[in-house]
């Protein structure tokens, strides 16, 4: 292990190979071989240790003190004996002397210098990675897949190996070993017994740095990147705003027949891209995110982040999307609570006679819809239906029917709610919250309506993008 002529040599290949400081390296030895010397010939010998570059191997020295009477051989040496191998000695003098008996430590002290080297290396070897990735932390690159642990991917990048999370992976396609891959750098860490590279291709980050990629205005700062929010693997959403008039963002983003999109889309694997342009009015903003679907009246209220959508009673299915998924990515676009409503619900919330049936405990908008469609216009109507027949408008099992019988008849009626009942108003376009039935210039997918039925009331939360609906 010690004093081997090829020491030098070796050191020179592994500082080559890993990038690591030789002197770092040649620390890590000497610091090995002065623990290795310690367990067998004990820790209260004062030993120095120093790689000769000359020579090519380690030397080691013992420093003795020089005295008439020696009772500690470890650390005292007589002044006959140090006389011999330095005739100028004197008493009290400090005296070198280069240990040759060390070329068999034992295993445990060889052990020990092996798990020495190991730890600096390491700790040198993160070093090395940590600088070298840290300033490439939040961009995108590029690796193969090396192999599988638990769901996760390892991924790589040349130098090192990099983590791919299960759930930073986009769940529509697995990788097979060996095939090259690209994702979004989120992470670098410095100290960590895992992994110090983290990546993600679910990020909305990714989606971002694939489109600055493959658009050269984006990259140029003509086109900017507002917002973007996705649910990976199957729709995406990103808003787009140009400073220069002449530039059309979307169309930037589009490109030629749909180059440049389809590029992002491949990599992400058929993931569908909504870009709708940017304003910094909710209202306009709103009314784009929400493309293809179109908008009637949205109604704004800034204290809250909330915004009302009203669309047309055939609009709706087309506005909330797949299971909540158009309006729930608009909610996270904007960071805005969004609710929407169709024509019909919400003149039905304008009428008082309507707002009798919502308050009783136990009935939703969704019956509320179908008890006013039925001709029971007030709680005072309810409360007077037969148990069968509201069973069979609002779909309940008899128990909860003759709760909500019950309930209604606790309900009191308003005075004058009769003429209100014979009142069917038409949605009131106010000037300055309604929208123009303009068409959105984003470049949409069209998407099939899932349910022909009306009465449909969704919000979506800017927070936890979840979204609440019911079918009538």
């Amino acid at each position: 292990m010690v004093g081997t002529e090829n020491l030098k040599r070796i050191i020179d290949q592994i500082c080559r190979d890993k990038g690591i400081d030789r002197t770092l390296l040649v620390d890590a030895i000497e610091e090995a071989v002065r623990s290795a010397v310690r367990k067998k010939y004990g820790s209260r010998r004062d030993i120095e240790v120093q790689f000769s570059e000359d020579l090519g191997e380690i030397e080691v020295f013992q420093y003795r003190t020089v005295v008439d009477d020696v009772f500690d051989e470890e650390t005292e040496i007589s002044l006959e004996d140090a006389r011999r191998l330095d005739s100028e000695i004197e008493l009290d003098d400090d005296l070198g002397e280069k240990m040759d008996n060390i070329a068999d430590l034992g295993r445990i002290a060889a052990q020990s210098a092996k798990q020495v080297i190991i730890h600096r290396m390491r700790d040198a070897e993160r070093d090395v990675i940590y600088d070298m990735f840290r300033d490439r932390e939040g961009t995108i690159v590029n690796g193969i897949v090396q192999r599988f642990e638990r769901g996760n991917m390892v991924i790589n990048l040349g130098r090192t190996d990099a983590i791919l999370p299960r759930d930073g992976q986009i769940p529509k396609r697995s990788f097979k070993q060996g095939d090259r891959i690209r994702a979004f750098l989120q992470e670098v860490r410095h100290e960590s017994r895992d992994a110090q590279l983290v990546l993600s291709r679910t990020c909305n980050e990714f989606l971002v740095k694939l489109f600055e990629v493959e658009v050269p205005e984006i990259a140029e700062g003509i086109v900017k990147i507002m917002g973007a929010s996705r649910e990976p693997g199957f729709r995406a959403k990103i808003a787009v705003s140009s400073i220069e008039s002449d530039v059309d963002p979307v169309g930037a983003c589009v490109g030629l027949k749909g180059s440049r999109v389809q590029n992002v889309v491949q990599e992400l694997q058929g993931e569908r891209i909504d870009i709708v342009p940017w304003s910094p009015d909710p209202a306009k903003y709103v009314y784009n995110a929400l493309a293809p679907a179109e908008v009637s009246m949205v109604i704004v209220d800034e204290d809250r982040k909330s915004l009302l959508v009203v669309v047309p009673d055939d609009q709706l299915s087309l506005a909330i999307g797949r299971q909540g998924q158009n309006v729930r990515l608009a909610s996270r676009l904007l960071g805005w609570r969004i609710d929407v409503k169709s024509e019909q619900r919400y003149a039905n919330m304008e009428n008082p006679a309507y707002k009798t049936l919502t308050v009783i405990e136990g009935v939703d908008e969704g019956m509320a819809d179908r008890l006013f469609a039925a001709g029971i216009t007030s709680s005072a109507l309810l409360a007077a239906l037969d148990e069968e027949k509201l069973m069979d408008i609002v779909r309940v099992d008899k128990e909860k029917a003759a709760a909500i019988l019950e309930r209604a008849a606790l309900v009191p009626v308003p005075e004058g709610i009769e003429e209100a009942v014979n009142c069917e108003p038409a949605v009131e376009m106010k000037p300055e919250t309604a929208m123009p039935a303009e068409e959105n210039s984003a470049e949409q997918a069209v998407q099939v309506v899932e349910e022909s039925g009306l009465n449909l009331s969704v919000t979506g939360d800017a927070e936890s993008g979840e979204s609440d609906g019911e079918t009538p």
